[in-house]
C-alpha cells in the first residue's frame, strides 16, 4: 500500500522549520491549492521530511510507479531520481507533464551500467554461456521449453529508460525490491531450465533474491564490464551486473554485532541492496515498504536498527515513539542524490507551472518509449 498524506487543508506549519522554510512551505501549498487536481506530487520514502510533508503519495519506486500510470493529473511532479520520473513519463499519457524539481537528482547505481557497455556484456555472454536472445523468437515473452536455453534480462527500476528499452526489446521485465522474486521467476520461465537472467545494475539485490529462491551463490557469478565474468557463466542461473547502492552498501556484520551486544532482544531489518553477509546476519529483510510494515508489526518497546537511508529511520523514528528505533549506521547514511529535491526546487517549479511553463520537464524520446513500456507494463502485472 502507499502512504496517503494529508492535503493541503491541514495546516502546515512546523514549529521544526526556520522563518524562510515555513514560508517556502506555506507559498508551495498556495501553489499546490491553485494548480488543484491537475497536480500530483509523488514523495519517496528517502525523501526529508520537508518534501515529504507536501506529498500526496509517499512510497517506493514500485508503488509510484503504480501512482504515475493510474494518474490523471496534468502535472506529476516526482520528488525522486531522475529514472523515477523517466518511469513515471513512459507510463503516463501525452497530455501529462512529468516534472523533477532537481535535474541534477540522478542515482549513482544507475550510471554503474551504460546502454553501450550492456550492448557488448550480452553480445560475450550469449556467446561464452551458449544462451540463445530471446529477440529472435515469435513471442520473446512465451513459455521456454525444457531444452531452451534463452538469456533473459532483467533491469532494477534503478536504470535508465534506454536500459529498460533494451530489456523490452529482448523479452525482459523491469524489477523492483518489492516485486524481484516474482520477477526472477517470470524470467526463469521464459530463460528455459537451461537459461538463465542477466539482472543489472545491482550485484546485492540479485545476488539476496536468487539466495532467498534457493540458488547457490557459485551458480551467481558476477559481469564486470572489460573484464568479463567473476565465477563461470556458462551453467549459471543468475548473472550479476557489478553495480551497487552507495548507501546499503555501508552497512556490515560488525555494525548488526555492535547493535546486538546493546540490545541482546533486539531486532534488525534492511534492505536487500545490501551485501549478501548483511542481509544474512540481520532478522528480516525488505523493500522499503516491507520495512515499514515490519517496524508497524513489532510490539511496544521493540529495539530495532534500520539498514537505509537515514531520512526513512528517523521518520519510523517518529512516528513510533513507543519503539526504539535507530540507524543501522551510527555515522548517518543520507542518499546524496535524494537530498538535491530541496522544498526551494519544489517552489520554483510550481511557480513556473502556475506562470504557464513546463520547468525540468522529463521526456523520455518515443524511439525508446516501446521497449520501455513493454518491459514496466511486464513488471506492473507481476504480483508480488
Amino acid at each position: 500500500m502507499t502512504v496517503s498524506l494529508p492535503m493541503c487543508s491541514v495546516d502546515f506549519t512546523d514549529s521544526s522549520l526556520s522563518i524562510e522554510e515555513q514560508a517556502i512551505a506555506d507559498r508551495i501549498e498556495e501553489l499546490r491549492a491553485h494548480l488543484g487536481d491537475e497536480l500530483l506530487i509523488l514523495g519517496h520514502h528517502y525523501q526529508r521530511d520537508s518534501i515529504v510533508m507536501h506529498a500526496d503519495f509517499l512510497g517506493d519506486s514500485f508503488m509510484l510507479s503504480q501512482m504515475a500510470a493510474d494518474s490523471k493529473a496534468k502535472y506529476i511532479v516526482f520528488c525522486g531520481v531522475h529514472f523515477m520520473a523517466e518511469s513515471a513519463d513512459i507510463l503516463t499519457g501525452e497530455d501529462q507533464y512529468v516534472v523533477l524539481p532537481n535535474m541534477r537528482a540522478g542515482c549513482s547505481m544507475a550510471d554503474m551500467a551504460t546502454l553501450s557497455e550492456v550492448e557488448v556484456a550480452w553480445q560475450e555472454i550469449l556467446e561464452s554461456a551458449e544462451l540463445e536472445d530471446p529477440i529472435h523468437r515469435p513471442d520473446p515473452t512465451a513459455l521456454a521449453g525444457q531444452d531452451d536455453r534463452f538469456l533473459v534480462p532483467v533491469t532494477y527500476m534503478n536504470s535508465s529508460a534506454d536500459l529498460k528499452d533494451f530489456v523490452g526489446r529482448h523479452g525482459g521485465i523491469v524489477c523492483t525490491s518489492s516485486n524481484a522474486v516474482g520477477v526472477l521467476n517470470w524470467a526463469f520461465e521464459r530463460a528455459g531450465t537451461n537459461g538463465a537472467v542477466l539482472f543489472f545494475p545491482d550485484q546485492h539485490l540479485g545476488r539476496n533474491t536468487g539466495h532467498a529462491m534457493g540458488i547457490s551463490t557459485d551458480l551467481m557469478p558476477t559481469w564486470v564490464p572489460k573484464m568479463g565474468a567473476v565465477g563461470e557463466v556458462k551453467g549459471s542461473r543468475i548473472i550479476l551486473w557489478h553495480g551497487f547502492c552507495s548507501v546499503h552498501k555501508r552497512f556490515t556484520v560488525a555494525q548488526i554485532d555492535e547493535f546486538r551486544n546493546q540490545h541482546s532482544d533486539g531486532l534488525v531489518v534492511v534492505h536487500p541492496e545490501c551485501p549478501i553477509e548483511t542481509v544474512m546476519a540481520s532478522d528480516a529483510n525488505g523493500s522499503t515498504q516491507y520495512i515499514r510494515n515490519y517496524v508497524a508489526q513489532q510490539v511496544p518497546g521493540s529495539k530495532i536498527a534500520i539498514g537505509t537511508e537515514i531520512n526513512m529511520v528517523a521518520r519510523l523514528a517518529e512516528e513510533h515513539p513507543d519503539k526504539h528505533i535507530e540507524c543501522l549506521d551510527d555515522e548517518i547514511c543520507p542518499c546524496s542524490t535524494m537530498y538535491m529535491i530541496h522544498p526551494a526546487y519544489l517552489m520554483d517549479v510550481l511557480e513556473r507551472i502556475v506562470d504557464g511553463e513546463i520547468p525540468n520537464q522529463i521526456t523520455v524520446p518515443s524511439s525508446i518509449q516501446e521497449g520501455s513500456l513493454l518491459a514496466l507494463e511486464r513488471m506492473l502485472s507481476i504480483k508480488k
